[in-house]
């Protein structure tokens, strides 16, 4: 049957981890998707138990494939075609991102001196 085969890049469209079926496809190229360590293509087939590591800007997601979805549904069911094996240790990091900011400069101040660089891996480390 042809329904039963889908490419990743429109999976993950589907279930709304990218805005659009190109950032998927993009993500792909990038070699931010991958499979057992291993980057996949935007060609890839999907298929039922398969687990994908996602780099989502900052966020490393761990996904595995319920059921195949061919469509974009609503943010509610789409936990019918995913479970997200995210640890929470990774949604406790992104949030404490959020919280404290990311590493931001004045406009104009130039780069971070010797010590200043010093002193930012400090603070990074205390972390």
């Amino acid at each position: 049957m042809a329904d039963e085969t889908l490419r990743i890049d429109k999976y993950l469209w589907a279930i709304r981890l990218y805005k659009t079926r190109s950032q998927a496809s993009e993500a792909l190229r990038a070699g931010r998707v991958k499979m057992k360590g291993v980057p996949v293509k935007a060609s890839h087939e999907v298929k039922v138990g398969e687990v994908y590591e996602l780099t989502i800007e900052q966020l490393h997601k761990v996904v595995r494939v319920k059921e195949l979805l061919h469509s974009r549904v609503s943010a509610k069911l789409v936990e019918q075609y995913v479970d997200d094996q995210t640890p929470q240790e990774e949604y406790e990091r992104i949030q404490m991102i959020r919280q404290y900011g990311f590493e931001k400069r004045d406009r104009g101040v130039g780069r971070p001196t010797k010590r200043d660089r010093r002193e930012i891996e400090g603070l990074k480390n205390g972390f």
